[in-house]
């Protein structure tokens, strides 16, 4: 069977976690494994296992609590089946981090004077919007992102990271992340942005091509800080051995 035919990849995880809970394998109230052994046991990485958690979590089969885990919360989803899924949020943003680097690194050579100066005025936008409303923030960043391809003009390009930002919008799991992210306190970084604008002011396509890296990536390690999960056991076994190895000291 072919990668398409089974799937996005965290679905074959949730698929089979939902079924072991189905099964009664995982109890309703028990503790899943934690992300570090799902991730092993699975192959795959741990971002893969959290987009498998997020897609579990809109079925209502389990609930995150912070601080000490994932705990199965019903046997059979709130609907009944399973609910409709998209690109993953982690997978999603590294196909932007790859394209959208090399559409800032192509627009460097092509964007206008007068498409700098809006650009300038997104980041103006984004910072007053962070203080007032969030979403109104992201709006401003969405443009921010869409002038700069639109500045390669390149159709292709363009096409393909619009195609991007509307799966960021349609996809129930990045919706659920962009709820944690929120009120994890992660907005759009001003400092990344004015970054990214010297660069292309600059018409220099290696600056260009690294700020928009470097900004994608820091929103890649926000969105996984966001949804970090510290299981309570694993925390106090650090917490133990540390103090063996000082006891023994003594």
């Amino acid at each position: 069977m072919s990668a398409k035919a089974e799937g996005r990849l965290y679905e074959r995880v949730a698929r089979d976690l939902a079924s072991q809970i189905a099964e009664g394998r995982y109890a309703v109230g028990q503790r899943l494994p934690s992300e570090r052994d799902l991730a092993q046991t699975y192959s795959v990485s741990r971002p893969t296992v959290r987009e498998a958690i997020i897609a579990l979590e809109l079925d209502g089969l389990v609930e995150v609590r912070l601080g000490s885990g994932v705990y199965v919360k019903a046997q059979v989803p709130e609907q009944g089946q399973a609910g409709v899924t998209d690109i993953g949020p982690f997978e999603l943003l590294e196909a932007r981090r790859a394209i959208e680097a090399e559409a800032c690194a192509m627009a460097a050579k092509r964007i206008s004077d007068e498409a700098l100066v809006e650009l300038e005025g997104l980041v103006a936008e984004m910072q007053a919007e962070n203080a007032r409303d969030v979403d109104r923030a992201e709006d401003a960043d969405r443009r921010f992102h869409m002038l700069i391809v639109e500045s390669t003009q390149n159709s292709a390009m363009i096409a393909a990271v619009e195609m991007l930002w509307e799966a960021r919008a349609r996809s129930p799991q990045t919706q659920l992340m962009g709820v944690k992210a929120h009120a994890a306190g992660v907005i759009p970084r001003i400092d990344e942005h004015t970054a990214i604008v010297s660069a292309l002011r600059a018409r220099s396509p290696e600056e260009a091509r690294d700020a928009m890296r470097r900004h994608l990536t820091r929103v890649l390690n926000s969105l996984l800080a966001a949804t970090e999960v510290q299981e309570l056991e694993e925390a106090r076994a650090r917490i133990a051995a540390t103090r063996d190895r000082y006891t023994d000291a003594d």
